[in-house]
């Protein structure tokens, strides 16, 4: 197994359309920007998105939103994106909110081979709409489901065969995600 690569474009070779795209970064920090611009430059369509946000306008993740590119969104924040907005609102765009700390355990948990667990956040809200719920410990929960992708996109300084990587002087925040 090598999982090093000698840019975004080898790396990014069998990406398909309608993947499923785990995206590391917190708003424009730590964005694996060689990834965005390739996964652009390639044209692949149908995209779903996991990432706590989706970029601004012209920068981040909102390049490929701009493209047509991303069929669905899942994040927990979407506020500084006129595109994402224009999409949205005009039923081009597939969005799924999800509370910060229940996006970052949902895919840690599909990282981990956990299906699904409870958790208190979003009881009571439109975010459990449609969910199972359950009472545990005296706390009303919402069973969250993991989240897989079929690819991960991230911002490391440098990578070893295994895919383990080292963070210097970028913002680990999703990328370890």
């Amino acid at each position: 197994m090598n999982k090093v690569y000698p840019d975004a474009a080898a790396a990014l070779h069998d990406v398909f359309d309608g993947a499923v795209i785990l995206a590391g970064g917190f708003g424009l920090s730590g964005n694996p920007e060689n990834c965005i611009r390739e996964l652009a430059a390639k044209g692949t369509r149908n995209l779903t998105i996991v990432s706590n946000n989706c970029g601004t306008t012209e920068k981040g993740l909102g390049v490929l939103l701009a493209k047509g590119q991303v069929k669905k969104m899942i994040s927990s924040y979407v506020g500084e994106n006129k595109v994402f907005e224009k999409q949205f609102l005009s039923g081009q765009l597939e969005v799924e909110l999800c509370p910060q700390g229940t996006l970052a355990e949902r895919l840690r948990a599909g990282g981990a081979g956990i299906e699904a667990f409870y958790t208190p956040t979003g009881f009571g809200t439109k975010v459990a709409e449609g969910k199972e719920t359950r009472e545990l410990g005296g706390k009303p929960c919402v069973m969250e489901r993991a989240i897989r992708g079929d690819f991960a996109i991230v911002k490391a300084w440098k990578g070893d065969r295994w895919g383990n990587l080292v963070f210097r002087k970028t913002s680990r925040n999703f990328n370890p995600l």
